[in-house]
């Protein structure tokens, strides 16, 4: 048996810090799992090395105080198609882990899609990644997270980026499981471009939060973190952003949004976007809205003989499709729009 509350040494989060609250880790880190695994990736020869870097959010030591070898992908030459990573866990009452280094070298452009499923009943999931870009590298990285009732998932991800890189995240949340992502870019080098998209589709009891960590401290960089909530029954999503401008950032852009439709009284969204401005020389804005589909677009598609539930499908992909047509690799778009859990369970 192994319950994470026990496991000597680790660094766990506290309910009490600030970042932490409203989310709730009580039952998972005190389930006993049958096992523990390592996930392994179906990509032979990649290189394996331990995972020694510092990070700002405390989920990383969850995954390295149970295995803190991390596999290394490094891209160095254009990729014409996309890359496929797909994660199946079966294995019932089981804790998996799985950590993977993402590097593109310099003047590179590539895309990677990743996608967490399983058949699984009351298992872990607790996922590290490190994003790399080297000078002039450009990366569209989009995972896709389906994991449902009775299962969890932790995803930690830090980004360090060189001149003139761009990174272009994307973020779809599916399932109905307790699920918690960290995004954390500490921004140390000049004409950076960042962005980190995402669409957050829960039903049933899901629980999903996502805690965004974002540093300016070099000119001429750029953050846009904009993030869409479909929320059904009694599915509860939190959302905490901090965008931080400091002096040496002369000219920076950082934008955050958060738009939440409510499909149900009992749903509920937790939204705390914040910026902390040190500069007057830049561009700088944050908002939310928190609403249920409009009922004048309803009446007004129904009045042109379209059916309620119609006129109802249309408005809400509309206001997901925001989201989705951000993606520009062609196959990657067609396959978020074609995606069906079903496939791959």
């Amino acid at each position: 048996m192994l319950i994470i509350n026990e496991i000597k040494g680790i660094n766990l989060p506290n309910k009490k810090d600030e970042e932490f609250l409203k989310i709730n880790f009580d039952s998972l880190f005190s389930y006993e799992f049958a096992d523990k695994q390592s996930y392994e990736l179906d990509i032979m020869g990649l290189e394996t090395t331990v995972d020694k870097e510092k990070y700002e959010s405390v989920l990383f030591d969850i995954t390295r105080s149970l295995d803190d070898k991390q596999t290394i992908l490094t891209i160095n030459k254009n990729i014409a198609e996309p890359i496929f990573l797909i994660h199946k866990l079966k294995q019932s009452e089981t804790l998996y882990t799985n950590s993977l280094k993402i590097e593109v070298k310099k003047d590179i452009k590539a895309s990677i899609v990743e996608v967490f499923v399983n058949s699984s009943e009351n298992s872990f999931y607790a996922v590290n990644r490190k994003i790399q870009l080297e000078e002039n590298a450009s990366l569209e990285y989009v995972k896709v997270q389906d994991i449902n009732i009775s299962n969890s998932m932790t995803f930690a991800l830090a980004v360090e980026q060189k001149n003139s890189s761009n990174l272009e995240l994307f973020n779809f949340d599916f399932g109905d499981g307790f699920i918690v992502n960290s995004f954390e870019n500490i921004i140390n080098n000049e004409n950076v471009n960042y962005e980190l998209n995402a669409l957050i589709k829960l039903f049933s009891n899901a629980a999903t939060s996502n805690l965004i960590k974002t540093i300016h401290n070099e000119k001429s960089s750029n953050s846009n973190i904009n993030f869409k909530h479909s929320l059904k029954d009694s599915s509860k999503a939190v959302f905490k952003a901090k965008s931080i401008v400091n002096p040496s950032a002369l000219f920076s852009k950082a934008f955050q949004n958060c738009d939440t439709i409510l499909l149900s009284d009992d749903a509920t969204i937790i939204a705390q976007p914040h910026l902390e401005i040190l500069i007057d020389e830049l561009e700088a804005s944050h908002g939310t809205t928190t609403g249920s589909l409009n009922k004048e677009q309803l009446l007004y598609l129904q009045s042109r003989g379209i059916k309620k539930e119609q006129a109802y499908d249309m408005l809400l992909e509309a206001f997901e499709n925001t989201i989705k047509s951000n993606i520009k690799d062609e196959i990657i778009k067609e396959f978020i729009e074609t995606y069906k859990r079903e496939k791959y369970v």
